[in-house]
């Protein structure tokens, strides 16, 4: 294509070129992002901010065009991929003799024609629903001796998870979903177990007699964000499909109500009476709602939810299961109006030393005692870069020797983590500033900063310290973040 058009590759870039702003300006100037999608760069975080931007870069001047090209890759896409591809045209190659063809039809995309995978049906013959979020395992070549499975460490764990490492707050939370009309939050950062403990909790309740609907507020689009009337109306619309009940929403908006009072009376007067029994609200990424101007009235109306169990006994029907990464008062003024602050708070804490021992264990030991006790000083026992590295040295992928030694380059076996999160920070000056200040001086005067970089998981605070949350952080950012 680069006889004919002027091609960006992220990939030819000089050393030491500052890649991320690099990126972004290639991105705002793009006309089209092609963007190549196999079983593993689907799961890169990379990819999905890229496209993230892409897509967000689209809805503003409606100039540039996501091409994605499917390579062999015949899973459905998940969220939130499914969000940006789903709705627009793909092309597919399979082995080297699809090659020309494809080239041919990204010229004739990129001259207006657009991809020819362009509807449901002819979607359908490509795509084959996954049953499961495993990475396709590695050349026999490269097969590590145990009969086990191994599992990417991305996305959210089956409940079923043969490498789940249970902490204190599954049996807190397990035993409080068995119960009726609880409130349960999981705070923790990004990428600690939230989302796969709220799932096991969920299907605890479902397994206990109870209907489940959950909602990842991620899936609300910025045009509901941004307008109360639609998210509300949104939100029981959504309630309504998830259990598969008669979407009345219509009726109860036509009642000179606020949109609170309207959705309360929804919930209590319609879909938990037509139930008839109970229901678990698992609500996930509730740390969305952060920028909306409406969310105090959002958050009281679920305090309220949960008040009401002691006077309405139809409230007692239902349980409230909350994720967010964010702290309450960061997400709702007065305390006394916030959900986060009432029944069960589980706080999900890093892998000890003893959890790390025990993954190793469930990856064949591939980790020596010494080497298990290097990735923990290392990763200070963050849960997925911790799964990340023994799933990488179990495959053979990597050796322990290698992984540790390689740990912050830029193609190395965190890298693509380590590049996702600095590509984030980029144009938001305050947490730069702030991410400075706590690896120079172990403080963050600036309380909101300090609750949007742990929020991020890329800082904890020990004693009066403010710290990076592993050293793997504070090498890679005391060298990309230094000005």
């Amino acid at each position: 294509l680069s006889t004919h058009y002027d091609i960006f590759i992220d990939q030819d870039m000089s050393v030491g070129e500052r890649w991320v702003e690099r990126i972004m300006a290639e991105l705002e100037k793009a006309d089209f992002l092609i963007t190549f999608l196999s079983a593993n760069s689907i799961q890169s975080e990379m990819v999905q901010e890229e496209l993230k931007t892409a897509h967000n870069l689209a809805k503003q001047h409606q100039r540039l065009k996501i091409l994605p090209v499917r390579l062999d890759y015949r899973n459905a896409f998940q969220y939130p991929i499914s969000e940006y591809l789903d709705s627009i045209n793909w092309a597919f190659w399979e082995q080297d003799t699809d090659t020309s063809r494809i080239i041919e039809e990204l010229r004739q995309a990129i001259e207006g024609a657009g991809l020819p995978i362009s509807n449901t049906n002819s979607k359908a013959k490509i795509v084959q629903a996954s049953t499961n979020q495993l990475i396709p395992q590695p050349f026999a070549q490269a097969q590590p001796a145990s009969p086990k499975t191994l599992e990417s460490p991305e996305g959210t764990m089956d409940p079923e998870s043969h490498f789940y490492i249970e902490r204190t707050g599954d049996g807190i939370a397990m035993e409080a979903i068995k119960r009726q009309g609880v409130t349960i939050t999981i705070k923790a950062p990004r990428q600690m177990g939230k989302s796969s403990l709220l799932i096991r909790v969920t299907q605890a309740a479902v397994q206990a007699g109870k209907q489940a609907a959950f909602i990842d507020f991620q899936l609300f689009d910025k045009t509901a964000l941004d307008d109360s009337d639609v998210f509300f109306r949104q939100f029981c619309a959504v309630l309504s499909d998830e259990l598969e009940i008669e979407d009345r929403t219509e009726e109860f908006w036509k009642m000179p109500l606020g949109n609170s009072q309207r959705c309360s009376r929804y919930v209590g007067r319609y879909l938990l009476k037509e139930l008839g029994g109970p229901l678990v609200l698992a609500m996930d990424e509730m740390e969305t709602m952060f920028d909306t101007e409406y969310r105090s009235d959002f958050f009281s109306m679920l305090r309220n939810w949960h008040n009401s169990r002691a006077t309405k006994p139809i409230w007692k029907q239902l349980d409230l299961a909350l994720v967010t990464s964010t702290e309450p008062y960061q997400l709702i003024a007065n305390l006394n109006q916030s959900p986060f602050n009432v029944g069960e708070i589980i706080e999900l804490p890093d892998f000890t030393s003893e959890e790390v021992s025990q993954l190793n264990t469930l990856h064949d030991s591939p980790l020596s005692a010494e080497e298990e006790q290097q990735l923990v000083e290392l990763l200070g026992g963050h849960p997925y870069l911790t799964r990340r590295a023994l799933y990488l040295i179990a495959s053979q992928r990597i050796s322990a020797e290698e992984l540790l030694k390689e740990a912050i380059d830029e193609r190395g076996p965190f890298g693509d983590h380590l590049r996702y999160h600095l590509f984030r920070l980029y144009g938001k000056d305050p947490l730069i500033q702030g991410l400075r200040v706590v690896i120079t001086k172990n403080s963050c005067p600036d309380e909101r900063i300090f609750f949007r970089l742990r929020g991020a998981g890329l800082i904890k605070k020990e004693g009066q310290a403010v710290l990076p949350r592993c050293k793997l952080y504070a090498d890679y950012f005391r060298e990309h973040i230094n000005g």
